[in-house]
């Protein structure tokens, strides 16, 4: 159960709009390492999670990622509001506007639709946990990138925000890692399954 307040986690303000810079920061609506595949990720993760620490950091940390959904969207609408059909041509944006016009569609930068193919649930402890920890650097990266090409600050700033907070997810990642590890019976690095750890004798 979760209760929805009514603002954004992070306050979205962008004065001018720039449908250039829509058409890459919706990478992060439906991207393969966006805000919507990692929210999805974690929270259907947690179902098969056998410790309660870790099915609280997924839940914890999937519903954020719900979260950062809404602020993408309210970025990439601030960012295609009021546009005239030049501006749109002039842009390159008139091939999503032709299928979307300017309406929230999770799609990737390069136009791939989002595809439940991003979401990696495996339904073992250790690689869904590793599966998290690359998620939250890939999404670091990305944001990484859209920094480097964005100067408006009204843009950079609830970026530079969704950026802080994957590298503290990744922490938490972290967190449900060395949890994981402390219930394992195996306490190396590189922990799996000890039932597979020896083959059977030939009969």
């Amino acid at each position: 159960m979760w209760i929805y307040e009514k603002k954004l986690q992070y306050p979205v303000k962008i004065k001018n709009p720039n449908p250039r810079y829509a058409q890459i920061i919706i990478s992060q609506l439906g991207g393969p390492d966006g805000e919507l595949a990692a929210a999805t990720r974690y929270l259907n993760q947690r179902f098969s999670m056998p410790y309660q620490e870790v099915i609280g950091i997924l839940t914890d940390v999937g519903t954020e990622e719900l979260a950062h959904v809404e602020m993408i969207g309210a970025i990439l609408y601030q960012l295609t509001r009021n546009l005239t059909e030049e501006e749109i041509s002039r842009s390159g944006f008139d091939k999503y506007f032709v299928d979307h016009t300017t309406g929230v569609y999770p799609v990737a930068a390069a136009g791939v639709p989002f595809d439940a193919k991003y979401i990696g649930v495996k339904g073992d402890v250790f690689a869904d946990i590793s599966e998290d920890l690359a998620a939250e650097q890939k999404a670091r990266v990305t944001y990484d990138n859209l920094l480097r090409l964005i100067d408006d600050p009204d843009v950079r700033d609830p970026l530079r925000f969704l950026r802080a907070r994957e590298v503290v997810h990744y922490q938490r990642f972290g967190d449900a890692l060395r949890c994981a590890q402390d219930h394992a019976d195996c306490k190396n690095f590189y922990a799996y399954n000890p039932a597979f750890d020896t083959p059977k004798k030939a009969r």
